[in-house]
């Protein structure tokens, strides 16, 4: 497939559209017009100059007989974010007549949904915000009022975040295999090398922990909520585990921690030593993340664990009085289908979590999963299934408290945290709306700096792979010291 972008700037949108309505097709961008061809779909979106007060904005799809192309003529001076809408919104109609397929986000292809909802409240209203979703946006009804009610449930908890706020995030990059669908950075500890990295590993992030300490106590900035994940945290053993988290209470000040969680997330890595490790310390959350209650699908995905290892590790967990715990689950994981999700549901709903987070399965470039047919096959059916679970966790008296989206996610669809009453995780909620720092430790870790009366954010990246983390240290160590010129710049008390 190929793009062509002539006459404006406005091509990244225009390939993430292109994106959502042709999943498992490389698309190839150009900025000059060509001729149409029999042999592949190109889709054209130009730009250009009427007269001396309006611009024409076109879009055209050709696929060898077939030939469709609207146009829209704009006043130049409109925003140039206006003008991008009213190209977005030809080219959604467009694709949708062409693919007869309708996308329940519209033109929204931004990650934080709730974020923008919360923002077009805010300066016109519940019932505007709500309109100009659905009739300038084109989000389904459905969706308009999924980010509404997320975007309610995130501000009460936004509220209790102060200027000098923070959390912390600790990153522990290994699991037991990789799963087929992953993208992130961790290795199996499987592999002779990972296991040679995790001693060097484990000191350096233990030194890293005290100089982030040292560095947040000094410029008085207040812990609300500490993250520890992965990757896996529990593929640690009870004494690396507790040596973690001694760091990390013997150096912060977590007098005002509202939230504490431990994402043992595999259950074919926890057993009742390490969960005795971590109640030695003042954890208020973990998960045990099952991502499907099949056993074909744990098979096809990579994952080395039963269904029933998930149930057992639940219950060894509640036994040990770990009353707050999140389960995750994906829709749209190979070899799973509507009766197979329906039975993971249902597990769940009788195991009764605190907080459940239904993800949409994201095919990435960097994870095994075959893109092409799998993605264009299943996102439909992938749709089906994160109906379901809203229709399900609804009835059980869940709601959803937050809410992303990431590129490449399957119908364009969304991640969401449902909670019991009184069980949002703040970290979620506090790390996805950036509304306050985030300091993080470890391979892989970004350090968001918020300025404390605005909403700029500064970001400082660690190297993603232990290795480089290992070998690059002193240049991580070097760069944590801008949290310090961050602060002075923006300074907490205006």
């Amino acid at each position: 497939m190929v793009l062509v972008v002539v006459g404006h700037k406005f091509h990244y949108e225009m390939e993430n559209l292109c994106r959502i309505f042709f999943p498992g097709e490389n698309i190839k961008v150009i900025y000059e017009d060509l001729e149409n061809t029999e042999n592949e779909i190109i889709i054209k979106t130009k730009m250009c100059e009427v007269d001396k007060d309006c611009l024409k904005i076109s879009v055209g799809i050709f696929n060898g007989e077939i030939s469709n192309k609207l146009n829209y003529t704009v006043s130049k001076n409109q925003d140039n974010i206006d003008i991008e809408l009213k190209m977005a919104v030809l080219l959604f109609e467009l694709l949708s007549s062409f693919t007869n397929y309708t996308p329940k986000w519209g033109v929204l292809t931004g990650v934080r949904p709730s974020k923008l909802m919360t923002k077009l409240v805010s300066t016109m209203g519940e019932e505007n915000a709500k309109e100009y979703f659905e009739n300038s946006l084109l989000v389904n009804p459905q969706k308009t009022n999924l980010a509404l009610q997320v975007a309610k449930k995130e501000q009460v908890i936004i509220e209790k975040s102060n200027p000098n706020s923070f959390s912390l995030y600790v990153s522990i990059p290994f699991c037991p295999t990789r799963c087929s669908y992953c993208s992130f950075v961790s290795h199996s500890i499987n592999s002779s090398s990972a296991k040679k990295l995790l001693p060097q590993y484990l000191d350096l992030l233990c030194d890293e922990i005290k100089l982030t300490a040292k560095i947040a106590n000094e410029i008085g900035l207040n812990l609300e909520t500490i993250y520890i994940g992965g990757g896996t945290p529990s593929i640690l053993d009870e004494n690396q585990i507790k040596r973690i988290l001694k760091e990390i209470c013997d150096n912060f000040n977590i007098k005002s921690l509202k939230e504490f969680t431990f994402e043992a997330g595999r259950p074919d890595t926890i057993d009742e030593e390490k969960l005795q490790a971590i109640k030695q310390f003042p954890v208020s959350r973990i998960s045990i993340n099952p991502q499907s209650f099949n056993d074909d699908v744990l098979k096809e995905i990579g994952r080395n664990h039963l269904a029933d290892q998930t149930i057992f590790a639940y219950h060894l967990a509640k036994s040990l009085d770990f009353n707050d715990i999140n389960m995750d689950i994906i829709a749209g994981l190979p070899k799973d289908d509507i009766q197979s999700f329906k039975n993971t549901l249902e597990t769940l709903l009788e195991l009764s979590p605190s907080s459940i987070t239904v993800h949409t399965l994201a095919i990435k470039k960097s994870s095994k999963i075959a893109v092409d047919e799998f993605a264009t096959k299943q996102s439909e059916i992938t749709c089906e299934m994160v109906e379901l679970a809203e229709e399900m966790l609804s009835k059980n008296k869940y709601t959803p408290y937050y809410m992303y989206r990431q590129s490449k996610s399957l119908g364009n669809l969304e991640n969401v945290g449902w909670c019991k009453e009184g069980f949002e995780g703040y970290y979620n909620i506090f790390m996805m709306e950036e509304c306050h720092t985030v300091l993080a430790v470890g391979a892989g870790a970004v350090t968001k700096l918020k300025e404390p009366h605005g909403n700029y954010i500064e970001r400082i990246f660690n190297y993603k792979y232990p290795y480089e983390y290992i070998n690059q240290f002193e240049t991580i160590i070097d760069r944590k010291n801008k949290i310090y010129n961050f602060y002075e710049l923006y300074k907490i008390g205006g």
